[in-house]
């Protein structure tokens, strides 16, 4: 299905039935990243994945101001407003992790539950934004200089996508033809517009939010998992998880698990 705002074309897809729980991916993934979980899901929930600007389906604008990190939340509150639903829980997994997060600040009448899987408030100084800004932005010249394979072979050997080499072969192909059907424009421009260097500071609004959060890291992922206990002590309400022999994407790295940590959490709120 499509949704159209401000000139920007969205593809979505609903399953099942229930509390609405809008799932947002990472960057070079699309809503199909979360099939598995969708899965053990839809019976008791009505399952929302949306392919985020410049990524799957979606479209890829030339205009960089509409990735950034006030217009895709604003694109998601209008979102939601078309599907009329009123409020949603929120999964997002690392840069969909950060919109979750802004959106739940920006939109916090919107938001039943969070739950934040390898994600982060943004960085703290900005000192380290700007030295930040600046590597988002030569990686977003070299995406479009390379094009997108050569891209992909270079971004699915970095460090933190180590601990995915261990998945099997099928599994690995899988997200390497996913991660290959992005165009080259679309992840440039959101590295320029909601990269971790161009997005606000968000920690000192954690402890706004008195919803429920669900802090998921993976053991290995030993950054995100610090940044996951200190956001546990600033938030009112926030449970943190680590998963045991897993990296950054748990949601591939140990599918079940991931499935059965969500599904508890939200039972266990409703």
């Amino acid at each position: 299905m499509k949704f159209f705002v401000e000139g920007t074309e969205y593809h979505y897809t609903i399953t099942g039935e229930g509390e609405p729980l809008l799932l947002l991916h990472g960057f070079t993934g699309d809503g199909s990243t979360w099939d598995q979980l969708e899965s053990s899901l839809k019976n008791d929930f009505q399952i929302i994945k949306i392919d985020l600007i410049g990524h799957g389906k979606t479209s890829s604008p030339e205009d960089v101001s509409k990735y950034t990190m006030d217009s895709v939340t604003n694109h998601i509150a209008l979102f939601m407003d078309h599907l009329h639903i009123e409020q949603a829980h929120i999964l997002g997994y690392s840069m969909g992790g950060r919109l979750a997060l802004g959106f739940a600040i920006a939109y916090p009448h919107k938001v039943v539950s969070l739950m934040l899987e390898s994600a982060s408030p943004g960085l703290r100084t900005a000192e380290e934004r700007k030295k930040r800004m600046e590597s988002d932005r030569q990686l977003a010249k070299r995406i479009v200089s390379m094009g997108i394979e050569a891209f992909i072979d270079d971004w699915e050997n970095i460090p933190l996508f180590e601990t995915q080499k261990a998945l099997a072969t099928s599994v690995q192909q899988r997200i390497r033809e996913q991660r290959l059907q992005n165009h080259p424009l679309g992840l440039s421009n959101s590295l320029l517009g909601m990269g971790t260097g161009r997005q606000s500071s968000y920690w000192a609004h954690l402890n706004q939010l008195h919803i429920p959060v669900l802090l998921i890291c993976g053991e290995w992922d030993v950054k995100f998992c610090q940044i996951a206990k200190d956001m546990e002590h600033a938030l009112p309400n926030a449970e943190k998880v680590v998963v045991k022999n897993a990296g950054h994407a748990i949601h591939v790295e140990k599918p079940s698990k991931f499935g059965t940590i969500i599904k508890e959490f939200l039972f266990y709120i409703r």
